[in-house]
């Protein structure tokens, strides 16, 4: 028996190619390719597991509107990286790979979290634009880009949804905060970039106005 072993540990010895890692890619573009759907598999996992924990009340709803916003973002960019031929949309997808993600397929098609209703005519994508915009800065910021002409697109258009949103008051804190990182942005030069305690200090403020718009949505 011991001698049965080592001769079938010798024979695979011999045949060095059984111990060589399989790779799915050969350059960087195919490299690049299975990164990207790897990526967006991860994100449709996430989107299922974390609708499962709201279902399950594990989540409060907060911390899930503001997840599931996120992920969705996430979802829209990592889909254009993958979206071919093959895979002209996530059912393909999640076909070929053969997924068990029920509802982060309803989560996507809706295109919005569970607890945002769509009964108020625009209102539910005018707010899930806000949070996706909050996310998208503070992202952003966290990521070192600090560049006016990378960030005053993103803030204008969240300083517009903010004021087409009926349900948010003229004197809500993120208003008045998000004008005045607008004029700062106003007087610098496209290709300016804010300071480390400037980056730190917009960080803070979109923080506390999101964490301020989310207790307004709680109590709409």
């Amino acid at each position: 028996m011991f001698a049965g072993i080592t001769t079938n540990n010798m024979q695979d010895h011999n045949r060095p190619e059984l111990y060589e890692e399989v790779k799915l890619y050969t350059n960087a573009r195919e490299r690049e390719k299975y990164d990207n759907m790897a990526e967006l598999y991860a994100v449709i996992n996430t989107l299922q597991s974390l609708e499962k924990m709201y279902i399950k009340d594990v989540i409060s709803p907060k911390e899930y509107t503001a997840w599931c916003s996120k992920l969705l973002v996430q979802y829209k960019a990592a889909f254009k990286l993958v979206a071919s031929d093959e895979f002209p949309n996530v059912e393909a997808f999640v076909k070929k790979y053969k997924l068990d993600c029920p509802a982060a397929l309803d989560r996507i098609r809706e295109g919005r979290p569970i607890t945002i209703k769509d009964d108020k005519g625009n209102t539910s994508k005018c707010i899930a634009d806000i949070v996706s915009l909050f996310i998208t800065l503070m992202d952003k910021l966290r990521l070192g880009i600090s560049a006016n002409d990378e960030l005053q697109p993103d803030l204008r258009e969240l300083q517009d949804n903010m004021t087409r949103l009926s349900i948010i008051p003229q004197d809500f804190e993120g208003r008045a905060k998000v004008s005045e990182w607008l004029t700062t942005l106003d007087g610098m030069t496209a290709d300016e970039q804010l300071s480390e305690t400037q980056i730190r200090q917009l960080i803070f403020d979109l923080e506390s106005s999101y964490n301020a718009f989310n207790r307004l949505l709680q109590h709409t």
